[in-house]
């Protein structure tokens, strides 16, 4: 299968953006304040970072740009000109075609609503490192050809340890 043209590709977001994906009209009952944003980190670190990278920008994501569609950076124009109940919508749902499952009967809808208070307050890329399962294979990787394993306090994005 070709990929879409550049003109295909803006059709289809337009029709995604206006028609398919519902919940627009949708207000978020979860004002942003620093709580909830905190918590909608937390659940997005158990539940999203595995796709989307702990920053919602696949950092660190060795598979993001390989799949089909690739992971959305969540921090793009696209993705934030969703309204809050379409980014909920999305994340309650899923997105078929795509790798994005439904997380209906597995988070409550104030976790989903949490979530998408992180989702519109996303740190800087990179600034949260690399997710802990890749973090993993990556100093395993590293010890099988010949480099020093590192502990995971003494990785490139933790804390320094004193001796």
């Amino acid at each position: 299968m070709s990929k879409p043209s550049e003109t295909e590709s803006k059709i289809a977001k337009e029709v995604k953006h206006r028609m398919t994906v519902r919940g627009k009209d949708v207000p978020n009952p979860a004002p942003p304040t620093e709580d909830n944003v905190a918590e909608g980190r937390e659940h997005f670190g158990h539940h999203c970072a595995i796709c989307h990278g702990l920053d919602g920008q696949a950092y660190g994501v060795p598979f993001a740009d390989k799949m089909e569609p690739p992971v959305p950076d969540l921090m793009s124009k696209d993705i934030q000109d969703y309204a809050d109940g379409q980014l909920k919508s999305i994340i309650n749902d899923g997105i078929n075609p795509s790798g994005m499952p439904a997380w209906k009967g597995i988070l409550s809808d104030d976790e989903m609503w949490r979530i998408v208070d992180y989702i519109r307050h996303l740190p800087a890329k990179g600034s949260l490192g690399i997710p802990a399962v890749y973090r993993e294979e990556q100093e395993e990787h590293e010890h099988m050809h010949g480099q020093p394993k590192q502990s995971h306090e003494s990785g490139p994005h933790s804390p320094a340890r004193e001796n």
